[in-house]
């Protein structure tokens, strides 16, 4: 009897030694870890070259470019986005306004902060810059 007595006293010291030795004797790690906040979305100094080419190129060239203007629009030169820009087409596409197509078609919606840039752009005259 005293065998499977030593047996189990064996095995609750382990099993001890195995609790005991994954936890954290660090205080920081028991406390509650900050959230991490939401990236600020930069609409400072949005221009048409460094700014809104490249989320246009992303996201709409694939339908919307010189080699192939689906529906007449072009994105891929200054002009042809100013167009959109003017009539109020650009912003009613892609902030999925009422009467207005959902761009890009097919795909998600672009993010709230390039919505803001191509918003603050427009607002600025869309100038070529």
């Amino acid at each position: 009897m005293a065998r499977p007595l030593f047996t189990l006293v064996t095995a609750a010291a382990l099993a001890l030694l195995v609790v005991t030795a994954c936890t954290s004797d660090n205080e920081e790690d028991s406390l509650p870890q900050p959230t991490p906040q939401p990236q600020q979305c930069d609409v400072s100094n949005v221009t048409f070259s460094k700014t809104i080419t490249p989320i246009l190129s992303a996201n709409c060239y694939t339908c919307h470019s010189s080699s192939f203007s689906e529906g007449g629009v072009v994105l891929d030169t200054h002009a042809g986005v100013k167009k959109q820009a003017d009539n109020g087409t650009l912003l009613g596409v892609i902030t999925h306004a009422s009467g207005f197509p959902a761009m890009p078609q097919g795909a998600a919606k672009l993010s709230d902060c390039n919505i803001a840039r191509i918003k603050k752009w427009i607002e600025a005259g869309a100038p070529d810059n």
